[in-house]
């Protein structure tokens, strides 16, 4: 019996009956031989933490326009708190951790540059619509290594999938994404919205102190806790009903204070503009594009092709992209005296 089987013996004796087995994976597209060592989950999240998609997180806007200051959040952090909530919820539930990381891990590898801004945009021209959770899923499958895709598991492309929008995710461990991304997200952009005096701590109404908690720290851990003990044993992944309604409250305030606060998207109007722009010139001109997406465009048409280069742009590249192909570089030659 090698690594990998003793994994899936272990998974089988300890964890819950609603759990996904790793040995009952509904497999990949493409069929692999097994690993000797890594379950398919854990093969599953090397193959994201190893992608570029990933890597260019550490340089996407979370909420904060190419935030100046070391301790902003960023996509890619948001990214690690979300995976370090949903394996927690998971553990205590006796949910698959490896599927959990592997959906948490992936669940915005196609978000845009300048956050929410980048998104609006794209969803605005290219026909059919966009969003970043099915972007995440296109750039796993279609877009990474060179075209090849990663060839992850049904269950964590799902995952990805489900963690926002109407579908719900087809597994718990899919189910707990969707929560942890609201932990996260609410929780760390008070912080990061404190830091940059767009809030003060005084400002959040108390009766989300007294529902939750009156630090991050102290609400991120009333609000796993309720998931837990609102799901422990059933067949559902659930918040209890007076917890959820508070935190869906304070999300509402946080749109009103924070995401469409004036100071903090003061420069959002210059993004979706630098978006838009780029998007007009590559779904023109495709021959401008890179050559992996020139063949994108060959096959799936020009826009198609101009959406997955810039929703996998980060925000400095987009920025660079942007100064190349419409501000004039200065005069570096002369003229015969």
């Amino acid at each position: 019996m090698n690594t990998r089987q003793r994994i899936c013996e272990n998974e089988e004796r300890v964890l819950s009956g609603f759990a996904v087995l790793s040995s009952r994976s509904k497999g990949r597209a493409r069929g692999e031989p097994e690993c000797e060592v890594r379950t398919c989950f854990q093969r599953d999240i090397d193959r994201i933490i190893h992608s570029k998609s990933f890597r260019r997180l550490k340089h996407k806007t979370q909420v904060f326009l190419r935030p100046e200051g070391d301790h902003y959040r960023t996509r890619l952090t948001h990214t690690l708190e979300v995976t370090r909530i949903a394996r927690t919820i998971a553990r205590a539930l006796g949910l698959n951790e490896d599927l959990t990381e592997a959906g948490a891990l992936g669940h915005d590898l196609g978000h845009t540059p300048f956050g929410h801004a980048g998104e609006l945009v794209l969803n605005e021209v290219l026909p059919g619509g966009f969003s970043h959770n099915s972007q995440s899923v296109r750039a796993a499958e279609r877009l990474e290594k060179n075209g090849l895709g990663l060839n992850l598991t049904l269950e964590t492309l799902d995952a990805m999938q489900c963690h926002t929008g109407e579908r719900e995710a087809s597994t718990l461990e899919g189910r707990i994404i969707r929560f942890a991304d609201r932990i996260a997200y609410i929780n760390h952009d008070i912080d990061d919205a404190v830091r940059a005096g767009v809030l003060s701590a005084s400002d959040i109404p108390k009766e989300f102190e007294d529902a939750l908690g009156d630090t991050c720290n102290r609400r991120i851990d009333t609000l796993v806790r309720d998931v837990v003990s609102a799901s422990l044993g059933r067949p559902e992944v659930a918040m209890s009903p007076s917890v959820f309604t508070a935190m869906m409250r304070l999300r509402a305030f946080m749109f009103e204070a924070v995401y469409k606060n004036p100071v903090a998207k003061s420069e959002e109007s210059k993004a979706k503009e630098l978006i838009l722009s780029l998007f007009g010139l590559f779904s023109r001109h495709p021959e401008r594009l890179p050559p992996d997406f020139r063949r994108i465009a060959d096959e799936e048409g020009p826009e198609r092709a101009a959406c997955d280069y810039i929703a996998g742009m980060t925000d400095n590249f987009a920025v660079s992209v942007f100064a190349r192909e419409f501000v004039p570089e200065g005069w570096h030659g002369g003229l015969r005296g």
